[in-house]
């Protein structure tokens, strides 16, 4: 199966679920993967946001990457988020980190430093020309303060080989646009916000790393797969469907919204680690009124 092949339809920025120690909930992560597979979706991405990589160590990332690895037992492909803002660093857990069983990388662009662009082009190069494994790059400017420009993107995708496609969340049409436009025909765009995967996919886009089908994964994959298949018209109703939650689930930050809705539905504890927290009360009584009109 090609990385095309792989990577086209849903893939889940899975939750990292802990105990109330905050420890890794490892009873609740089995029964989780468990859930996402026999509900359809084509990928997994352990250790992305998420999954609460920023208040993660390498070593328990390394643990979470061994452990997704044997309860899905090759029955979908899986992504290792290895990502950071210091480049040598990154470049050591490249060399470091044990990814057999694993099909990609998703390596965010650097956060905080707020690079310009031939930095970010200099970072995703030396990534490249390391690269353990393929690479799928990740444009996300609401959480790293800067975004990768079309251009940059562009010439990363040109000049480095073992990146074959990117996660993109800028929420910018003209970015979506001009990247479709003017790719290698064997570049992936996936969508990276849940919220705008049908028109990303309208425009090109292969799919999906989602959020809310941690919770909804069936649905939304189904939603998804329409779409590569240019059902628009049964695929809408499922958007809209899911609209309202998708917005919920970030209002008050991620993964707090998530968690909250699959520990309403018995799946693992509503706990993040600081400085993440729950989402308020009344938030939860919006969320438990969506919940209620999704089942109903």
């Amino acid at each position: 199966m090609s990385l095309q092949q792989k990577f086209t339809g849903t893939g889940i920025a899975i939750v990292t679920p802990f105990n109330e120690d905050r420890t890794i909930d490892w009873a609740s992560f089995e029964k989780l993967i468990h859930f996402w597979i026999e509900n359809k979706v084509e990928y997994l991405v352990a250790i992305g946001t998420t999954g609460e990589s920023a208040t993660q160590t390498r070593e328990e990332e390394q643990e979470v990457f061994d452990f997704v690895k044997q309860v899905t037992a090759g029955r979908v492909p899986l992504v290792a988020g290895v990502g950071g803002n210091d480049t040598r660093e990154v470049l050591e857990a490249f060399e470091n980190m044990k990814l057999d069983g694993y099909d990609a990388i998703l390596s965010v662009s650097p956060y905080y430093n707020k690079p310009r662009q031939e930095g970010i082009y200099q970072h995703y190069k030396a990534l490249n020309d390391a690269a353990p494994l393929p690479i799928i790059m990740y444009n996300v400017p609401g959480r790293t303060g800067m975004s990768v420009s079309v251009e940059t993107t562009l010439r990363i995708a040109h000049d480095c080989k073992n990146i074959f496609a990117t996660k993109e969340a800028s929420g910018s049409f003209e970015q979506v646009n001009q990247i479709m436009k003017n790719k290698p025909a064997d570049f992936m765009l996936i969508s990276g916000d849940d919220a705008i995967t049908l028109p990303m996919i309208a425009c090109g886009a292969s799919g999906l790393i989602s959020v809310v089908a941690n919770a909804y994964p069936k649905e939304y994959a189904a939603m998804v797969r329409f779409c590569l298949a240019g059902k628009f018209e049964e695929a809408r109703p499922l958007h809209l469907k899911y609209l309202d939650m998708v917005d919920a689930l970030f209002k008050e930050g991620s993964p707090s919204g998530v968690k909250y809705v699959l520990n309403k539905m018995g799946y693992c504890k509503n706990v993040m680690r600081l400085p993440v927290v729950p989402v308020s009360q009344a938030h939860e009584a919006h969320i438990d009124q969506l919940m209620a009109a999704i089942a109903g």
